[in-house]
């Protein structure tokens, strides 16, 4: 095996700073990617292992997704919807 120069150490470097606006003001919010098959649904990832998971459009999958945010223990949910899907999740 042939032997070239030793690597020289990398440098680490910290993400920059977030602006003080950015700073996140709901600790327990929830989003979701509304979609017409399924939806993909995000919590912050203090809140659990698995933060992402996509749930079906079914009712029994809406019911799912529900008390995952529950236990998740989030109090407030943004949903992004092309077309007309997120209406009957508002209604």
């Amino acid at each position: 095996m042939a032997r070239g120069k030793p690597h020289a150490a990398r440098s680490v470097t910290s993400a920059p700073a977030l602006p003080p606006q950015w700073a996140a003001v709901n600790l327990h919010a929830a989003g979701i990617d509304v979609g017409a098959e399924s939806h993909a649904v995000a919590v912050p990832p203090s809140d659990d292992f698995s933060p992402v998971r996509c749930f079906g459009a079914c009712t029994a999958d809406l019911d799912a997704w529900a008390d995952w945010l529950a236990t998740c223990g989030m109090t407030t949910v943004a949903l992004e919807s092309t077309g007309g899907y997120g209406i009957s999740l508002c209604a």
